[in-house]
């Protein structure tokens, strides 16, 4: 029995929300919520897999809430790049929910860990499928619900202060999104981002076009944690619990810069010279801060946060070019940083696990005593670096030579110098974590609330996932190539929402 491809669209967003309402309805039963997690994220994962393998086949997936035609009704749309993303959140979903048998307790399993976990993956991919810009506010509003409630679980102090960092800018990030929104309806009189991409195409004031787009961009770039308003991130990611750290660095920033692809290529496309140059100068210096603060710090999360700061800016690289081979560099990134920066925040975890510490100068001797967890923060780190035959060695060739081809020369260094400053801070690691001697007054191993088997399996999974797609790319790079012409050729979604595509 096939499902039909207008339900399937729906199942993504459906099915983490009744995993949530059953993990309530399951409050005392912590095993039946930890089956509820594994078990929920797999199917979660399969059904984000057959939405791909139908949206490869019709191009675009729509469907019609309550039978309501668009304009008029709130559609869900599928298509390469939205597929691509809730693939990801089905992978990151499930390593998340087998880490966290051993990576959360009690404690924070009765403050509602699991329906808070179903939430945020409701959110996210809400947030990729919806057709209707203000929805993707509202999914944006459940993902920060969820984000804050995880990020403040066991109330301990060092998270609520990078809670409230937190919360402040992404609040007036909402702020800005609804103040842009309301423009933007004043302007055209509808909300469907395909029936947008046509009104603004008529308005003759592309001044005023230009003014909320920019507002988009403010918006958007916090959420993505991109210059000068990343400084959030670094200060929160590192506080609460390694798995949701895992869960946050693989999938909420990407959640902003996703809604930059769509909304710069499908809805403000009329002024790319202004929009883009100014995406580039962000790009280049979301780069260099981001890698520079990593480099002057010494807490093994700390390190990984600032380069998420870091690879975001050459995902909005991808963009800002803007050409069809730096529109693939740009998905193909975001599909290798996923998988690599979630796994190196799992890895981390489990250093923590055997040694006590976050703090690089407590931590030593991993190599000795843990050779094979070593290997395997090689893959993820030379990954994030871009040294061959890994996955990121391809996402930055892509990108950079995308810059080389319209002469971008500037971002082109920048990219590459910010490549071997990410190998420093990797090397950093390696050194003080692995390579030198335990030091002695050491924190000493911590009791996992499970069996570690349950944090080896999900890393060593990821890993794997890594160099597949460094050795066995083609495919990555054909559904990133599929995406980037359905994004530059906006005809193909406007007629699928509009005119009655594969329903």
């Amino acid at each position: 029995m096939t499902l039909a491809p207008s339900l399937i669209v729906g199942l993504p967003v459906v099915l983490p929300l009744l995993l949530g309402a059953l993990s309530l309805a399951f409050w005392r039963s912590h095993a039946t919520q930890r089956f509820l997690g594994v078990a929920g994220s797999a199917l979660l994962l399969l059904l984000s897999v057959q939405l791909l393998l139908d949206t490869w086949e019709h191009g675009h997936l729509v469907m019609e809430m309550g039978a309501w035609p668009a304009p008029f009704g709130i559609v869900l749309v599928s298509d390469m790049l939205a597929a691509i993303m809730v693939v990801l959140t089905g992978i990151i979903g499930l390593a998340t929910a087998l880490y966290s048998l051993a990576g959360i307790g009690i404690r924070h399993e009765r403050f509602g860990y699991y329906p808070l976990f179903h939430l945020l993956l409701a959110g996210v991919n809400g947030a990729f499928l919806t057709g209707d810009i203000f929805n993707l506010y509202v999914w944006f509003e459940v993902m920060l619900v969820a984000s804050f409630a995880l990020l403040i679980l066991g109330g301990e102090r060092a998270q609520m202060e990078g809670a409230i960092k937190y919360v402040t800018l992404n609040l007036l990030s909402s702020a800005l999104f609804l103040t842009a929104i309301g423009l933007l309806y004043g302007l055209t009189g509808t909300l469907n981002m395909a029936d947008l991409a046509v009104k603004l195409g008529e308005v003759e004031d592309t001044g005023l076009v230009t003014v909320i787009a920019m507002l988009f961009m403010v918006a958007f770039g916090i959420k993505a944690a991109a210059f000068p308003f990343f400084f959030w991130l670094p200060a929160s990611y590192h506080t609460p619990k390694v798995a949701v750290s895992a869960l946050f660095a693989g999938l909420l920033t990407k959640v902003g810069v996703y809604s930059l692809f769509r909304v710069f290529t499908l809805i403000f496309n009329q002024e790319v010279g202004h929009t883009h140059e100014i995406l580039l100068w962000v790009a280049m210096l979301t780069m260099l801060t981001g890698v520079l603060g990593a480099a002057a710090q010494y807490e093994f999360r700390r390190i990984l946060s600032f380069h998420i700061v870091s690879q975001i800016g050459y995902m909005i690289l991808g963009l800002a070019l803007f050409t069809p081979l730096a529109i693939v560099g740009g998905v193909f990134y975001i599909m290798h940083h996923i998988i690599v920066k979630a796994n190196l925040f799992l890895i981390s975890g489990l250093t923590y696990q055997l040694k006590g510490s976050h703090e690089l100068r407590e931590l030593g001797g991993l190599y000795r005593s843990h050779p094979m967890l070593a290997v395997l923060f090689m893959v993820p780190a030379l990954s994030l670096a871009g040294l061959p035959p890994l996955s990121g060695f391809f996402a930055k060739f892509i990108i950079i030579r995308a810059g080389i081809e319209v002469e971008a020369w500037l971002a082109v260094a920048v990219a590459l110098i910010v490549g071997l400053l990410t190998l420093y801070s990797m090397v950093k690691i390696w050194n003080e974590v692995f390579w030198k001697a335990q030091p002695a007054g050491g924190a000493g191993p911590q009791v996992a609330q499970g069996s570690l088997v349950w944090m080896w399996i999900p890393i060593v999974g990821l890993a794997l996932m890594t160099v597949m797609i460094g050795l066995y790319g083609q495919p990555i790079f054909e559904m990133a190539e599929k995406s980037a012409g359905q994004l530059l050729d906006t005809s193909g979604y406007i007629e699928a929402v509009l005119g009655g595509g594969p329903r």
